[in-house]
């Protein structure tokens, strides 16, 4: 499979595509008005990243805990459960004189049911399409979520010039609702991957083996970290520029659409895995400008560059898929979503922490020195899952 048409073509992933686009705009458009409305409330850095990060200090829970049901609940049904869930909770936060403390309890409530989400939608994934059409449909799915969120932004950005903060959450909900008749309408009935019932031990099990492995362990490892700093550079986007912050956000997505329709149409097999630890490395260093006072645009610009080197970890999930079973992959995925963003959590955390004792700016460029730290001392272990160097055993 190697066009846009013969992925269309194939049934059911239109519609997967657009209620994961529809869901991506949801969360995009909603994470940027809570970060402003909290930090026009609070003015602090701090809080305002934790709003629009802080869901995924939930998939920690959810990694624990839930990811066994990505593999033994229907897909359907469990996907339709996390587009309800972002419905009622944006219809919630946009409540009025809802007590900040409920907010965040609301935003972290959708984190943990979204950790299930990212597990339930690629296994599903790895089902409609043929082994040989995973890449590229990943990489369309990728690009959707760079686009929807250029558009999440956007529109974000305009309504919040408009209208006050809690009209635009009801905007994200009813983004969330079309993905959830989306969901209804256009995916059939399939059977549980996986056999029995989830449970708490099975979670454990499975992860336990998946991070068992040197190799799956290195792979996550430079999926998760070097990640996650970054996006601790994002995280302080709107008190970097609290009036033209959707502008930094629109370059970032734009960055990284173009790095997904490069790994998904430009680059072979070979090639994919030779710009590995380039990219990882090109994630970070754009940040260190940010160190000088930029105009804008440069910043911008920055910020887009760095965004392609999210192309890395497209990169890394082919080379985990290569190293897991079928019938757990839906969780290695989840596994893999949950822990991004609880590292991205993590990093904007440690972001808005370090932005309270120094200048906006000279945060970005230190978070952006520690991922390159990380990067740096990843790169021997990540040699572990060369595909040239290594015949990986599926997990059982």
């Amino acid at each position: 499979m190697r066009t846009y048409r013969e992925l269309f073509g194939t049934p059911e992933f239109a519609p997967l595509f657009l209620a994961s686009c529809a869901q991506v705009a949801a969360t995009t458009l909603t994470g940027l008005t809570l970060a402003t409305l909290v930090y026009a409330q609070t003015e602090s850095p701090l809080l305002s990243a934790l709003s629009m990060f802080g869901p995924s200090f939930a998939a920690v829970v959810g990694a624990t805990t839930l990811l066994s049901v990505t593999d033994r609940v229907p897909p359907r049904p469990a996907m339709t459960l996390v587009a309800l869930a972002t419905t009622v909770g944006c219809l919630v936060l946009a409540a009025p004189g809802l007590p900040l403390a409920a907010m965040f309890a609301v935003i972290l409530g959708l984190g943990l049911t979204a950790s299930i989400g990212s597990g339930v939608l690629y296994g599903l994934l790895d089902e409609i399409l043929p082994p040989e059409g995973y890449v590229l449909g990943r990489s369309v799915l990728n690009m959707s979520v760079g686009a929807m969120q250029v558009a999440g932004f956007a529109l974000g950005g305009a309504l919040l010039a408009v209208v006050p903060p809690r009209t635009a959450l009801l905007v994200g909900a009813a983004l969330a609702a079309g993905s959830l008749l989306v969901v209804r309408l256009g995916l059939s009935a399939r059977p549980a991957r996986g056999s029995g019932r989830p449970s708490l031990a099975i979670t454990w099990r499975v992860n336990r083996s998946l991070l068992s492995s040197p190799a799956r362990r290195a792979v996550y490892l430079a999926m998760w970290v070097p990640n996650g700093l970054v996006v601790g550079c994002e995280a302080l986007f709107v008190p970097y520029a609290p009036h033209a912050a959707a502008v930094l956000f629109v370059a970032a997505a734009l960055g990284m659409l173009l790095g997904d329709l490069a790994a998904g149409r430009l680059l072979s097999p070979a090639a994919r895995q030779r710009y590995i630890t380039p990219l990882r490395f090109a994630l970070a260093v754009p940040y260190l400008l940010f160190v000088f006072p930029l105009d804008l645009t440069v910043a911008a610009g920055a910020a887009a560059v760095a965004s392609v080197g999210f192309m890395s970890t497209l990169l890394l999930q082919e080379r985990l898929i290569a190293l897991t079973g079928k019938e757990v992959r839906g969780q290695a995925l989840g596994l893999h979503a949950s822990g991004m963003k609880a590292m991205q959590a993590a990093g904007a955390t440690l972001a808005g922490l370090v932005a309270q004792v120094l200048p906006v700016g000279l945060a970005m460029a230190t978070m952006a020195a520690l991922s390159i730290a990380v990067t740096a001392l990843l790169t021997s272990r990540l040699r572990l899952s060369d595909p040239d160097r290594l015949t990986a055993a599926a997990v059982r």
